[in-house]
């Protein structure tokens, strides 16, 4: 009797505390095409333009947002204004910070990603790949360091947008909903006054 409850406890508490995780076979299906096409395109993308070893399209951080926006669709933190804006926002203060604190590699780190987490906190596009997003900046290669601005429009804001459209197709196939809210809400019309 006691084991035949502690079992029935553990089932619960799995239940509870793995709820994430308990997806259906079809849903890890899913989760793996839909990452694998995001990463895959900006990988293409980028073999396509660049050397091998210049990889300035594919950024660690979007590893990171593939979790989050091919594993945990319903989450805030996965939702297209956190995706973007977050990526976008962390990668302007990420070259900003690097212009006027290069002399100090341990100070710009620091404020890079400090000022991004305030920065999405305050803009509610909290993103925890973005932090990255601002230490890549900093931290980066040669390359990276040299493109100063256009970093933000590529690789981030082009490869962010590349997770997002594939986000986009494959989130949406079953019963699978992406974004969790409409992104354009559409207006109520207007009744005719009552006379």
């Amino acid at each position: 009797m006691p084991q035949r409850i502690i079992k029935k406890q553990y089932r619960k508490a799995r239940y509870i505390l793995y709820r994430e995780t308990l997806i259906d076979a079809k849903e890890h299906v899913l989760t793996f095409i839909g990452s694998f096409a995001g990463i895959g395109l900006i990988g293409l993308l980028n073999s396509q333009y660049l050397v091998a070893n210049d990889n300035l399209f594919l950024i660690g951080s979007f590893g990171a947002s593939s979790v989050l926006v091919y594993g945990l669709i319903n989450s805030p933190l996965a939702q297209p204004r956190n995706l973007i804006g977050g990526h976008v926002i962390c990668a302007i203060i990420g070259v900003s910070i690097f212009k006027l604190f290069s002399a100090e590699l341990w100070l710009a780190c620091a404020l890079a990603v400090s000022l991004s987490i305030v920065a999405m906190q305050i803009t509610k596009t909290l993103h925890p790949p973005g932090g990255a997003t601002a230490l890549i900046a900093v931290t980066g290669g040669a390359k990276i360091k040299a493109m100063g601005y256009m970093y933000v429009l590529s690789p981030v804001l082009s490869g962010v947008l590349i997770l997002f459209m594939v986000a986009l197709v494959f989130n949406n196939l079953r019963h699978r909903k992406y974004p969790s809210k409409p992104i354009l809400k559409r207006k109520r019309p207007l009744r005719p006054a009552a006379g």
